[in-house]
């Protein structure tokens, strides 16, 4: 069985040179790559709207009866239209097909279907463009939508999967029959075939927490195996007493700030390697904690390093981490890309000669040739923007040196003890002394020249502003998203024309976003028109204003996060959400955000409504890619697959007495030595 699964997808029936080179370009090369090509969501018929209350520009389902069924016309363009009349008892409704005779053809007249489309028109007449739809008494109120490429469509997917499961019935289960028993989950094939083709919802839902299973079960292995194994310190020092850096401080720290620095001087006087996660609210002063425990290997001879995710997060450590410590003697360099060649050797001489005692730097500190005397700790800021390759390597450069993380994406404590599996965990929970809280407002565009009289008042006070947009260029499908470049002159320009405006976006090369932020830094720009790639943390005192259109289109912790940009400095800051949505749900969630300033309460909020997506989707905390699992819709599943980790690692460290685990392991964290 096991071979017909690595058979070459090209082999299988309707398939063939031309479609299998389509599928390659989804990642399937293989029989069995096919069968976990997973549906990447399902379109839910099952609570259809009536025609008249059926929201517009949204893409819904929506039940009602065929009345007729037109022939086609020709129209510009050579294509043929075709128009179907439908109704309900509360509306009609129009739907216009082109070029797809054959789909118009399988609807029949006195027939009720669900219909799943964007609803347009007005309230008159509702249409619907080209929907998708299933007879109203279908058993399966599911259909799965998989990711597609040019020429292939969903149809044509699900049919090579079913050729496939003609072909077999069983797969090799990597998952010891105990662990299915105890949480009444189906085989591996029950699982794969039911996920393509559920005979109905509870079939769906079974395979679904299954497969979620494997992913958190395989998750838990990665990270137990990246972080719980505690190596012997290297280390030895003399002492942890850092006092006379704190009393010459100009500020008293907080209590948050002092108990996560305790745990780390802890850390240090143990046998094994600190291996701690940070967790704080942005502005939280989780900075101060690293300096301290810098310092405190600088005073026993030994040499830090401190990564950050970019080059003027890394200068602006740089230059505050030399003023706190220059004092006391610890010479602190920065290494980046832009160095030139000469300054960049000279780091790397001093750097190995031990002349170096702390070493800040992007993530080319990682580089081979990056040679320290004796490192001993290592930090990375901002941890979520780094993959657990990058912190694999880490842990490999000096002799076995502590590991600190920092993360301003508050977590509760119980989840973070399952995502950061093997780490201790400091969080600091309060907030220094004197910072005055973001006021948070709710707007709608009829308010928008208001709003800017209020950036202008500010900017003329020779205060900065930024304004965040969900989107770097148009996008059809999403008609109300409005591009930088385009909000810029249409919006900002007219109304403030003497206001200096910069614009910082993704697609810009990094020497150029340094450049737009150094000089925003500097005060030589006003406002400054961004997508999301300001919501990492440089701090610009001066900026008291953070206006974010399309609020709506944000779950509420990248909110927070941007909210966090401002409110650096003693002046009142304040934080301006535009939405024009008027859903209940959304007008709820963004009112929880204008009360609450709290990151762990809001991150608290998302999970509870929104899920984990918001802040564990691809890119955050370096996390592999999950195509099932909702880290914490389901925390009982969650602890159930990290139970069954620790039982599997118990058995076998090394996890050789478990090899299809082994392998399954390996393919999720590449970084993995085993």
């Amino acid at each position: 069985m096991n071979e017909f699964l690595n058979q070459d997808v090209r082999y299988l029936k309707g398939v063939g040179e031309k479609r299998a080179l389509q599928l390659n370009k989804l990642g399937v090369f293989t029989v069995h790559d096919l069968l976990f090509l997973l549906p990447r969501r399902y379109i839910d018929y099952s609570q259809p709207y009536q025609v008249a209350f059926a929201p517009f520009d949204e893409a819904c389902p929506v039940r009602a009866t065929v009345l007729s069924v037109g022939n086609g016309v020709r129209v510009k363009g050579g294509r043929t239209l075709f128009k179907v009349i439908c109704s309900d008892e509360t509306a009609r409704l129009e739907l216009v097909f082109f070029n797809s005779e054959y789909t118009v053809r399988q609807l029949h007249e006195g027939t009720d279907y669900i219909f799943y489309g964007k609803i347009g028109g007005n309230m008159l007449t509702r249409q619907m463009t080209s929907p998708i739809f299933i007879l109203a008494d279908s058993p399966l109120t599911r259909q799965p939508v998989y990711p597609l490429t040019a020429g292939l469509s969903a149809k044509v997917i699900s049919s090579i999967i079913k050729s496939a499961f003609e072909k077999i019935d069983y797969i090799d289960d990597f998952m010891p029959q105990e662990f299915l028993y105890q949480n009444n989950l189906p085989d591996l094939y029950t699982a794969i075939k039911n996920i393509h083709f559920p005979k109905n919802n509870k079939d769906l839902q079974n395979a679904t927490r299954r497969l979620a299973f494997d992913e958190l079960f395989s998750l838990q292995l990665g990270l137990y195996l990246l972080n719980g194994h505690r190596k012997k310190s290297s280390a030895k020092l003399k002492t942890v007493n850092i006092d006379d850096f704190l009393q010459s401080l100009p500020f008293t720290p907080t209590g948050a700030q002092m108990r996560a620095i305790r745990e780390i001087l802890i850390d240090f006087k143990g046998e094994y390697c600190a291996n701690r996660l940070i967790q704080g609210d942005v502005g939280s002063g989780k900075t101060l904690v690293a300096v301290s425990a810098m310092y405190c290997m600088s005073k026993n001879g030994y040499q830090s390093c401190m990564m950050a995710p970019t080059e003027i997060l890394a200068n602006q450590h740089f230059v505050n981490i030399s003023k706190m410590l220059s004092p006391f003697g610890v010479r602190v360099a920065l290494l980046t890309a832009s160095l030139k060649a000469k300054e960049r050797r000279e780091i790397l001489e001093k750097l190995e000669n031990g002349e170096i005692d702390i070493l800040i730097g992007t993530h080319s500190v990682l580089s081979d040739k990056v040679i320290f005397k004796n490192l001993s700790l290592f930090i990375t800021d901002e941890q979520h923007r780094f993959g657990v390759n990058q912190r694999n390597i880490a842990s490999t450069k000096g002799e076995n040196p502590h590991l600190i993380v920092m993360s301003a994406t508050p977590i509760p404590r119980t989840l973070a003890m399952i995502i950061y599996a093997g780490m201790q965990i400091s969080v600091i929970d309060e907030m220094p002394k004197g910072r005055k809280p973001v006021q948070t407002l709710l707007v709608g565009t009829d308010k928008r020249r208001r709003m800017f009289g209020f950036v202008k008042k500010h900017i003329n006070d020779g205060y900065q502003c930024y304004i965040v947009l969900p989107a770097i260029e148009e996008n059809e499908a999403i008609t109300d998203l409005q591009s930088v470049s385009k909000y810029c002159d249409e919006v900002v320009k007219p109304m403030l024309p003497t206001a200096r405006v910069g614009i910082l976006h993704g697609k810009m090369k990094s020497s150029e976003k340094d450049s737009i932020m150094n000089n925003f830094l500097k005060g030589n720009i006003d406002i400054l028109c961004s997508t999301t790639v300001v919501e990492v943390g440089v701090d610009v005192p001066n900026a008291v204003l953070m206006i974010i259109e399309n609020a709506e289109r944000y779950g509420l912790s990248a909110l927070h996060q941007l909210r966090g940009r401002v409110g650096r400095g003693n002046v009142q800051s304040y934080c301006i959400l535009v939405s024009d949505k008027k859903s209940p749900q959304i007008r709820e969630r963004l009112k929880f955000m204008t009360a609450n300033s709290s990151g762990f309460a809001v991150s608290q909020y998302d999970l509870e409504h929104r899920g984990p997506g918001d802040f564990f989707g691809r890119r955050q905390h370096g996390l592999p890619v999950m195509k099932t699992a909702n880290l914490c819709s389901d925390l009982s599943l969650t602890q159930a697959a990290k139970d069954a980790a620790i039982s599997i690692l118990k058995q076998s460290p090394d996890l050789s007495k478990f090899p299809l685990i082994k392998e399954r392991t390996k393919q999720m964290f590449d970084s993995i030595t085993l």
